[in-house]
């Protein structure tokens, strides 16, 4: 049995900066098929943020990452607060690979927004992602665990 850590809202948990969720069906068809042990996760929440807050953003100030929200307000602390707590409790408890939500700047795999607030991407990880991907732990959104994951888990494409 895998050990999976799984972006919170993508399981319909109302924990998103808006308030909100994401869920997302095939994933959560996805683990129950194949039997995954789920560790939730939301490292904003993790860190101390608010529902609902600010969309943040992540942006390279001096050489330095930085978390800001659209109203400037830095949460750098909070976003790394959170991705620790979060890669903590994933190892804890043997997580494997994590499904995390895209373009988030904390869970966001491959793509993260560029800082401006224009809806702009480019190529990067969000905090909680970076960290747990120097744990080892294998990483995708809702977007690529099919492809990703189909080998580790035998997946019926």
């Amino acid at each position: 049995m895998h050990t999976i850590a799984v972006s919170a809202c993508l399981l319909g948990v109302p924990c998103r900066y808006d308030g909100g969720s994401k869920p997302n069906e095939e994933v959560i068809r996805f683990l129950e098929r194949h039997e995954c042990e789920v560790i939730r996760i939301c490292p904003e929440v993790m860190g101390g943020l608010s529902i609902p807050h600010p969309a943040n953003e992540i942006q390279v100030r001096e050489g330095k990452r930085v978390v800001c929200d659209i109203e400037g307000n830095d949460n750098t602390d909070a976003f790394e607060k959170g991705a620790r707590i979060a890669c903590e409790r994933a190892c804890e408890k043997g997580c494997t690979h994590a499904i995390l939500k895209a373009k988030s700047p904390s869970c966001g795999v491959g793509k993260i927004y560029d800082g401006t607030f224009s809806g702009t991407l480019i190529p990067g990880d969000g905090v909680a992602a970076d960290l747990l991907r120097t744990q080892g732990i294998a990483l995708a959104t809702e977007e690529t665990f099919k492809d990703l994951f189909g080998s580790d888990f035998e997946l019926d494409q």
